[in-house]
Protein backbone atom coordinates (compact mmCIF):
# COMPACT_ATOMS: atom_id res chain seq x y z
CA UNK A 1 0.00 0.00 0.00
CA UNK A 2 1.64 3.30 -0.82
CA UNK A 3 0.04 7.15 1.65
CA UNK A 4 1.57 10.38 0.72
CA UNK A 5 2.66 11.86 4.50
CA UNK A 6 -0.77 13.70 4.25
CA UNK A 7 -3.23 10.81 4.03
CA UNK A 8 -1.74 8.87 6.84
CA UNK A 9 -3.45 10.27 10.02
CA UNK A 10 -6.63 8.61 8.16
CA UNK A 11 -5.13 5.84 7.70
CA UNK A 12 -4.11 5.32 11.11
CA UNK A 13 -7.34 6.29 12.29
CA UNK A 14 -8.88 2.79 10.62
CA UNK A 15 -6.36 0.19 12.43
CA UNK A 16 -2.76 -0.07 12.30
CA UNK A 17 -0.61 -2.81 10.15
CA UNK A 18 2.55 -4.81 10.79
CA UNK A 19 5.10 -2.77 8.77
CA UNK A 20 5.15 0.65 7.85
CA UNK A 21 8.11 2.56 5.98
CA UNK A 22 9.14 5.98 5.38
CA UNK A 23 11.03 7.24 2.95
CA UNK A 24 12.16 10.53 1.39
CA UNK A 25 13.82 13.66 1.36
CA UNK A 26 11.73 16.48 3.63
CA UNK A 27 13.09 16.10 7.04
CA UNK A 28 9.75 17.83 8.67
CA UNK A 29 7.52 14.93 6.59
CA UNK A 30 9.50 12.13 7.53
CA UNK A 31 9.48 13.16 11.25
CA UNK A 32 5.98 13.74 11.36
CA UNK A 33 4.92 10.62 9.82
CA UNK A 34 7.23 8.23 12.20
CA UNK A 35 5.68 10.34 15.04
CA UNK A 36 2.27 9.70 14.47
CA UNK A 37 2.89 6.02 13.83
CA UNK A 38 4.97 5.50 16.51
CA UNK A 39 2.06 7.60 18.70
CA UNK A 40 -1.05 5.49 17.23
CA UNK A 41 1.14 2.57 18.38
CA UNK A 42 1.08 3.43 21.98
CA UNK A 43 -2.25 4.68 21.90
CA UNK A 44 -3.41 0.99 20.16
CA UNK A 45 -1.22 -0.69 23.51
CA UNK A 46 2.89 -1.04 22.13
CA UNK A 47 4.22 -0.40 25.42
CA UNK A 48 7.49 -1.05 24.09
CA UNK A 49 9.62 0.11 21.94
CA UNK A 50 13.32 -1.27 20.42
CA UNK A 51 15.36 1.31 18.25
CA UNK A 52 18.49 0.25 16.12
CA UNK A 53 20.19 2.22 13.87
CA UNK A 54 21.89 0.04 10.59
CA UNK A 55 24.77 2.12 9.78
CA UNK A 56 28.15 0.67 9.02
CA UNK A 57 28.91 -2.39 11.05
CA UNK A 58 25.55 -2.84 11.71
CA UNK A 59 24.92 -6.43 13.22
CA UNK A 60 21.51 -7.18 11.45
CA UNK A 61 21.04 -10.26 13.58
CA UNK A 62 19.95 -7.74 16.02
CA UNK A 63 16.93 -7.36 14.14
CA UNK A 64 15.56 -10.69 13.96
CA UNK A 65 16.39 -10.80 17.62
CA UNK A 66 14.10 -7.99 18.78
CA UNK A 67 10.88 -9.56 17.01
CA UNK A 68 11.38 -12.97 18.68
CA UNK A 69 12.29 -11.71 22.15
CA UNK A 70 8.78 -10.38 23.60
CA UNK A 71 9.06 -8.95 27.01
CA UNK A 72 7.64 -10.93 29.86
CA UNK A 73 5.23 -7.95 31.02
CA UNK A 74 4.65 -6.12 27.47
CA UNK A 75 2.60 -8.33 24.76
CA UNK A 76 3.61 -5.86 21.78
CA UNK A 77 6.18 -3.60 21.34
CA UNK A 78 7.58 -1.52 18.00
CA UNK A 79 10.97 -1.96 16.36
CA UNK A 80 11.92 1.24 15.22
CA UNK A 81 14.55 0.58 12.49
CA UNK A 82 16.27 3.88 11.11
CA UNK A 83 18.54 3.30 7.94
CA UNK A 84 20.07 6.51 7.48
CA UNK A 85 22.01 5.67 4.56
CA UNK A 86 19.60 4.34 2.54
CA UNK A 87 21.23 1.13 1.65
CA UNK A 88 21.48 -1.70 3.66
CA UNK A 89 23.57 -3.77 1.54
CA UNK A 90 23.79 -7.61 0.79
CA UNK A 91 23.37 -8.76 4.03
CA UNK A 92 20.97 -6.30 5.09
CA UNK A 93 18.68 -6.44 2.11
CA UNK A 94 18.46 -10.30 2.81
CA UNK A 95 17.58 -9.88 6.11
CA UNK A 96 15.22 -7.27 5.17
CA UNK A 97 13.56 -9.66 2.96
CA UNK A 98 13.58 -12.69 5.34
CA UNK A 99 12.14 -10.44 7.96
CA UNK A 100 9.14 -9.12 6.22
CA UNK A 101 8.34 -12.41 5.13
CA UNK A 102 8.07 -13.59 9.02
CA UNK A 103 5.91 -10.48 10.19
CA UNK A 104 4.69 -11.00 14.20
CA UNK A 105 1.28 -9.55 14.52
CA UNK A 106 2.24 -8.35 18.10
CA UNK A 107 4.88 -6.15 16.96
CA UNK A 108 4.46 -3.13 14.51
CA UNK A 109 7.70 -2.22 12.74
CA UNK A 110 8.52 1.04 11.69
CA UNK A 111 11.69 1.37 9.06
CA UNK A 112 12.70 5.12 8.12
CA UNK A 113 15.04 5.77 5.02
CA UNK A 114 15.90 8.50 2.93
CA UNK A 115 15.81 9.72 -0.26
CA UNK A 116 16.18 6.53 -2.84
CA UNK A 117 17.43 6.59 -5.86
CA UNK A 118 15.57 4.82 -9.02
CA UNK A 119 18.20 1.87 -8.29
CA UNK A 120 17.51 1.28 -4.91
CA UNK A 121 13.06 1.61 -5.04
CA UNK A 122 13.77 -1.20 -7.80
CA UNK A 123 15.93 -3.20 -5.33
CA UNK A 124 14.77 -6.37 -4.06
CA UNK A 125 14.66 -5.80 -0.79
CA UNK A 126 12.93 -2.16 -1.06
CA UNK A 127 10.49 -4.58 -3.42
CA UNK A 128 9.31 -6.78 -0.37
CA UNK A 129 8.79 -4.04 1.52
CA UNK A 130 6.40 -2.62 -0.55
CA UNK A 131 4.68 -6.05 -0.77
CA UNK A 132 4.42 -6.46 3.36
CA UNK A 133 3.95 -2.82 4.16
CA UNK A 134 2.51 0.39 4.30
CA UNK A 135 4.63 2.88 2.53
CA UNK A 136 5.07 6.44 2.71
CA UNK A 137 6.54 8.77 0.47
CA UNK A 138 8.04 11.99 2.18
CA UNK A 139 9.54 14.11 -0.52
CA UNK A 140 9.40 17.46 -0.43
CA UNK A 141 6.55 19.43 -1.35
CA UNK A 142 7.06 20.56 -5.09
CA UNK A 143 7.09 24.41 -5.68
CA UNK A 144 3.76 24.56 -7.43
CA UNK A 145 2.17 22.41 -5.15
CA UNK A 146 3.66 24.14 -1.75
CA UNK A 147 1.03 26.85 -1.55
CA UNK A 148 -2.13 24.20 -0.90
CA UNK A 149 -0.33 22.52 1.41
CA UNK A 150 0.54 25.48 3.43
CA UNK A 151 -3.36 25.89 3.03
CA UNK A 152 -4.09 22.71 4.81
CA UNK A 153 -1.96 23.32 7.85
CA UNK A 154 -3.19 26.45 7.84
CA UNK A 155 -6.81 24.92 8.38
CA UNK A 156 -5.65 22.49 10.89
CA UNK A 157 -5.26 25.76 13.38
CA UNK A 158 -8.57 27.12 12.21
CA UNK A 159 -7.27 29.39 9.62
CA UNK A 160 -7.25 30.71 6.02
CA UNK A 161 -5.94 32.82 3.76
CA UNK A 162 -5.97 34.34 -0.40
CA UNK A 163 -4.08 32.36 -2.71
CA UNK A 164 -1.80 35.73 -3.22
CA UNK A 165 -0.66 35.56 0.13
CA UNK A 166 0.00 32.13 0.11
CA UNK A 167 2.10 32.38 -2.58
CA UNK A 168 3.86 34.95 -1.15
CA UNK A 169 4.38 32.58 1.99
CA UNK A 170 5.67 29.69 -0.30
CA UNK A 171 8.13 32.49 -1.76
CA UNK A 172 9.16 33.25 1.65
CA UNK A 173 9.97 29.91 2.10
CA UNK A 174 11.80 29.23 -0.47
CA UNK A 175 10.47 25.58 -0.80
CA UNK A 176 11.96 24.92 2.47
CA UNK A 177 9.05 22.63 4.44
CA UNK A 178 10.98 23.28 7.87
CA UNK A 179 10.80 27.34 7.62
CA UNK A 180 6.92 26.76 6.42
CA UNK A 181 5.75 25.00 8.97
CA UNK A 182 7.61 27.45 11.67
CA UNK A 183 5.80 30.62 9.65
CA UNK A 184 2.22 28.60 10.21
CA UNK A 185 3.03 27.65 14.17
CA UNK A 186 3.72 31.69 14.65
CA UNK A 187 0.97 32.83 12.36
CA UNK A 188 -1.41 30.51 15.06
CA UNK A 189 0.46 32.00 17.81
CA UNK A 190 0.57 35.55 16.78
CA UNK A 191 -3.52 35.45 15.56
CA UNK A 192 -7.14 34.17 16.55
CA UNK A 193 -8.74 31.66 14.00
CA UNK A 194 -10.52 33.23 10.87
CA UNK A 195 -8.91 34.40 7.49
CA UNK A 196 -5.37 36.31 7.52
CA UNK A 197 -5.27 39.21 5.40
CA UNK A 198 -1.73 40.09 3.67
CA UNK A 199 -0.81 43.16 5.26
CA UNK A 200 -1.10 40.52 8.91
CA UNK A 201 1.07 37.51 6.65
CA UNK A 202 3.60 39.40 5.34
CA UNK A 203 4.11 41.56 9.03
CA UNK A 204 4.58 38.24 10.73
CA UNK A 205 7.35 36.70 8.20
CA UNK A 206 9.47 39.70 8.18
CA UNK A 207 11.33 37.93 10.61
CA UNK A 208 14.62 39.15 11.23
CA UNK A 209 16.53 36.10 12.00
CA UNK A 210 14.98 34.36 9.21
CA UNK A 211 16.61 36.91 6.21
CA UNK A 212 19.90 36.52 8.85
CA UNK A 213 20.16 33.09 8.11
CA UNK A 214 20.35 33.97 4.12
CA UNK A 215 22.78 36.67 5.44
CA UNK A 216 25.04 33.36 6.90
CA UNK A 217 24.87 32.05 3.26
CA UNK A 218 25.51 35.30 1.70
CA UNK A 219 28.98 35.88 3.82
CA UNK A 220 29.79 32.36 3.44
CA UNK A 221 29.60 32.95 -0.45
CA UNK A 222 31.45 36.05 -0.51
CA UNK A 223 34.30 34.64 1.54
CA UNK A 224 33.57 36.75 4.47
CA UNK A 225 34.90 35.09 7.44
CA UNK A 226 34.57 37.52 10.04
CA UNK A 227 31.09 38.24 8.88
CA UNK A 228 29.65 34.98 8.39
CA UNK A 229 31.06 34.05 12.19
CA UNK A 230 29.50 37.51 13.63
CA UNK A 231 25.84 36.43 11.72
CA UNK A 232 26.49 32.59 12.92
CA UNK A 233 27.19 33.93 16.94
CA UNK A 234 23.67 36.31 16.45
CA UNK A 235 22.00 33.37 15.39
CA UNK A 236 23.08 30.98 17.99
CA UNK A 237 22.00 33.81 20.47
CA UNK A 238 18.62 33.88 19.07
CA UNK A 239 18.00 30.29 19.79
CA UNK A 240 17.54 29.88 15.67
CA UNK A 241 16.66 26.22 14.95
CA UNK A 242 20.27 24.34 14.04
CA UNK A 243 18.34 22.45 11.15
CA UNK A 244 17.55 25.31 9.56
CA UNK A 245 21.02 27.34 9.94
CA UNK A 246 22.20 23.54 8.42
CA UNK A 247 19.87 24.16 5.44
CA UNK A 248 20.22 27.67 4.44
CA UNK A 249 24.30 26.68 4.19
CA UNK A 250 23.87 23.21 2.47
CA UNK A 251 21.47 25.01 -0.10
CA UNK A 252 23.82 27.47 -1.44
CA UNK A 253 26.80 24.39 -1.19
CA UNK A 254 24.46 22.59 -3.55
CA UNK A 255 23.74 24.89 -6.13
CA UNK A 256 27.70 25.82 -6.42
CA UNK A 257 28.15 22.21 -7.31
CA UNK A 258 25.49 22.22 -9.70
CA UNK A 259 26.96 25.02 -11.26
CA UNK A 260 30.43 23.04 -10.89
CA UNK A 261 29.28 20.05 -12.75
CA UNK A 262 26.86 22.02 -15.82
CA UNK A 263 30.17 24.20 -16.41
CA UNK A 264 32.12 20.85 -16.62
CA UNK A 265 29.74 19.50 -19.19
CA UNK A 266 30.10 22.50 -21.33
CA UNK A 267 27.26 24.94 -20.41
CA UNK A 268 28.32 28.59 -19.43
CA UNK A 269 27.77 29.85 -16.09
CA UNK A 270 25.10 32.05 -17.16
CA UNK A 271 22.98 29.21 -18.56
CA UNK A 272 23.47 27.30 -15.74
CA UNK A 273 22.38 29.51 -13.08
CA UNK A 274 19.28 30.04 -15.42
CA UNK A 275 18.59 26.43 -15.60
CA UNK A 276 18.92 26.20 -11.61
CA UNK A 277 16.86 29.26 -11.42
CA UNK A 278 19.08 31.85 -9.70
CA UNK A 279 17.37 34.17 -8.65
CA UNK A 280 18.49 37.54 -10.12
CA UNK A 281 19.64 39.48 -7.52
CA UNK A 282 21.81 36.59 -6.50
CA UNK A 283 23.55 35.89 -9.89
CA UNK A 284 26.39 38.07 -8.81
CA UNK A 285 27.18 36.77 -5.83
CA UNK A 286 26.88 33.54 -6.97
CA UNK A 287 28.67 33.47 -10.28
CA UNK A 288 32.17 34.89 -8.12
CA UNK A 289 31.69 31.99 -5.54
CA UNK A 290 31.25 29.54 -8.54
CA UNK A 291 34.84 31.14 -10.31
CA UNK A 292 36.69 30.84 -7.04
CA UNK A 293 35.34 27.31 -5.83
CA UNK A 294 36.52 23.99 -7.05
CA UNK A 295 34.99 20.84 -7.37
CA UNK A 296 37.25 19.19 -4.16
CA UNK A 297 35.75 21.97 -1.77
CA UNK A 298 32.27 21.42 -2.86
CA UNK A 299 32.65 17.68 -1.63
CA UNK A 300 34.56 18.60 0.95
CA UNK A 301 31.80 21.17 2.70
CA UNK A 302 29.14 18.05 1.42
CA UNK A 303 30.67 16.02 3.36
CA UNK A 304 31.08 17.67 6.48
CA UNK A 305 27.21 18.83 6.26
CA UNK A 306 26.08 15.24 5.98
CA UNK A 307 28.06 14.49 9.40
CA UNK A 308 26.49 17.82 10.44
CA UNK A 309 23.25 16.28 9.98
CA UNK A 310 23.53 13.24 12.10
CA UNK A 311 24.79 15.63 15.08
CA UNK A 312 21.51 17.22 14.89
CA UNK A 313 19.44 14.62 14.15
CA UNK A 314 21.74 12.57 17.48
CA UNK A 315 23.06 9.82 15.78
CA UNK A 316 26.77 11.35 16.15
CA UNK A 317 27.98 12.98 19.10
CA UNK A 318 29.86 16.85 18.42
CA UNK A 319 29.34 20.07 19.16
CA UNK A 320 26.34 21.45 16.16
CA UNK A 321 27.31 25.47 16.49
CA UNK A 322 30.97 25.03 16.43
CA UNK A 323 30.84 22.42 13.44
CA UNK A 324 28.36 24.89 11.49
CA UNK A 325 31.08 27.53 11.96
CA UNK A 326 34.17 25.50 11.11
CA UNK A 327 32.03 24.39 7.78
CA UNK A 328 31.34 28.31 7.36
CA UNK A 329 35.02 29.31 7.73
CA UNK A 330 36.61 25.88 5.55
CA UNK A 331 33.60 27.15 2.52
CA UNK A 332 34.35 30.65 2.96
CA UNK A 333 38.23 30.48 2.76
CA UNK A 334 38.16 28.39 0.23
Amino acid sequence: MQLTSEALPRHLASGLKPLYVVYGDALLLVVEAADSIRAAARNAGYTERDTLIAEQHFKWDELKNCAQSLSLFAERRVVDLRIPGGKPGTEGGLALQDYVTHLNSDILTLITLPKLDWAAQKSQWFSALARHGVMICADDIPRNQLPDWLATRLMRQAQSTDKPTLEFLADRCEGNLIAAFQEIQKLGLLFPPGQLSFDQVKEAVMDVARYDIFKLAEAMLAGDAARYAHVLEGLRAEGTATVLVLWAISEEIRTQGKLLHATRRGSSLSDAMRDIRVRREKQGLIENAARRLKFPHIERAIGHAAKLDKMIKGLRQGDVWDELLQLGLRFAKS
